[in-house]
Parts: structure tokens; C-alpha cells; sequence
């Protein structure tokens, strides 16, 4: 009995200790600019949140290039936000940070 209850307060000390942390790059709640809300939403989002709901945006409007998958083929709204028509997959990360504060 004596370990179940250390373990319980072993576990609630590292869960106080990573509350005091800092978060993250990747968990930092950035403001959006107003090309980029247009796709995501204004509210505050953290970096990797913002990827995934560019990629949701992405795939409800079936913009991937059919013939290589790795392709986006931006519609107005994303056009806006990259800066030109087609960007791989690899190069949208370097787009979208211009785009969140």
C-alpha cells in the first residue's frame, strides 16, 4: 500500500513540475495574420495546430496536385498566405511562419 501512494505523489510532483515549464516552440499560442486567419481562424493557435488545420483546409478542398501528392496547388485563399500558386509540402512550414507572430 505504502508504494501506491508514493507512486501517487511521485507522479503528482512531476506533473506540478512541468506546469511550471515554459511551452515549447511548437506549443506557443502565435497570432495568425489576417491572410492566414482566413484559412485557419483568428484565435490564437500554436505552430503545430496551425499545420493541421492548414493541412484539413488542404484536403476539403482536394488541393493537392493527383499526379504528386507532395504538391499543393493553392487556391485564392492560400495563394495569399505562400505567395505563389505551387509549394511542396516541405517548403509550406517556411510560408506559414512568415504569416504567425
Amino acid at each position: 500500500m505504502a508504494t501506491k501512494t508514493s507512486k501517487a505523489q511521485g507522479s503528482k510532483a512531476t506533473a506540478k513540475s512541468t506546469e511550471d515549464k515554459k511551452p515549447n516552440a511548437l506549443q506557443k499560442p502565435l497570432q495568425p495574420s489576417k491572410e492566414l486567419a482566413a484559412v485557419v481562424g483568428a484565435e490564437l493557435l500554436p505552430r503545430g495546430e496551425v499545420v493541421s488545420k492548414v493541412w484539413e483546409y488542404i484536403k476539403q478542398h482536394d488541393l493537392q496536385n493527383p499526379e504528386n501528392r507532395r504538391e499543393i496547388v493553392a487556391d485564392e485563399k492560400l495563394e495569399a498566405v505562400f505567395g505563389k500558386k505551387k509549394v511542396t509540402m516541405f517548403e509550406m512550414n517556411k510560408h506559414l511562419a512568415r504569416h504567425l507572430k
